[in-house]
């Protein structure tokens, strides 16, 4: 099909990789109910479908999952900025694997990729930097911390940051406001509960039940932070979908209306770091996942959180 298609347009006497508009090239998808995910991998979200052949605009290209049919594989994923999102090379009618003449995605000007500065977060998030020079102090640690954690994309540190300024305004040393539990909220991402402060504890080596003061710490507050991102739930891949709705789901409290503003606040740093707000965030959680979540286990989250699949 794929070889059938190229013949044809060329027997049409068509361009087909003509540049138009002028940061474009204009290709041709085969195929019916091809899916336009919001990044590169099968488990982005699906911001659109091609219900049939279509012509798309391509300004670059990423690797990303590799995806198989009848006529081969590739690896490589197409932008299009018109579809807000990345379509599968492999049901573009081309010979190849990988789009010809067409840059890869970020060569020219690459996103982000280093240390969260001071003046990063103030830009992200404005007022909600209520004390810069707690903020400040605390950023070489929070910077490890997500090193760590592999928290080195924009979709990631959007997320993750976004995150943290609701839950400590980014300040490692706060305490929840008039919580007065011996496991109240502490630290960067308010660690709550004997349930968490046991277990974090003991995967960093540290007697937190014992001292739970050690969450207000600046060794141990960002640390904890990562140990929640990553060891009681696995939080990147949410991110990496765009679903802030199961990313503050995964942080445990009842849906209402913070959801809505931290969503505003990932939306706020995505744009900062990418210079654009991509399509297909999603704000909203599932039903499933509307209560609150805190008691339950990774293993327990992570299956009222599957996503379904899809083609391409």
């Amino acid at each position: 099909m794929r070889r059938l298609l190229i013949a044809l347009v060329a027997g049409l006497g068509l361009a087909f990789a003509a540049v138009v508009p002028a940061y474009a090239t204009v290709f041709q998808t085969y195929g019916s109910g091809v899916n336009v995910r919001a990044d590169a991998y099968l488990s982005s979200a699906i911001v659109g479908t091609l219900s049939g052949p279509t012509s798309i605009d391509v300004d670059c290209q990423k690797q990303g999952d590799v995806v198989s049919n009848s006529d081969g594989t590739s690896s490589w994923w197409a932008h299009v900025p018109a579809l807000g999102g990345y379509v599968t090379v492999v049901y573009v009618a081309i010979p190849e694997d990988q789009l010809p003449g067409v840059p890869v995605c970020g060569d020219d000007n690459p996103p982000p990729t280093g240390d969260i500065t001071l003046a990063d977060v103030e830009a992200m998030f404005g007022t909600r930097i209520a004390n810069p020079s707690i903020v400040e102090t605390g950023l070489p640690s929070l910077n490890q911390a997500m090193r760590d954690a592999n928290i080195n994309t924009p979709y990631r540190k959007a997320a993750f940051l976004a995150t943290l300024v609701h839950e400590s305004r980014l300040e490692y040393n706060i305490r929840e406001i008039g919580d007065t539990r011996l496991y109240g909220g502490r630290g960067y991402i308010q660690l709550t509960g004997d349930f968490n402060y046991g277990p974090a504890g003991q995967y960093l080596g540290i007697d937190l039940l014992g001292n739970p003061d050690l969450a207000l710490s600046l060794q141990w507050s960002a640390p904890i932070a990562r140990w929640y991102w990553t060891v009681a739930r696995d939080i990147n891949p949410y991110a990496d979908n765009l679903d802030m709705g199961r990313v503050n789901a995964a942080i445990g409290y009842p849906a209402g209306a913070e959801d809505q503003r931290r969503c505003d606040s990932f939306k706020s740093a995505l744009n900062y770091l990418t210079g654009s707000i991509p399509a297909g965030v999603i704000c909203t959680r599932p039903a499933k996942l509307k209560g609150d979540t805190t008691h339950l286990t990774r293993t327990q989250f992570a299956t009222l959180a599957k996503n379904g699949g899809g083609l391409g």
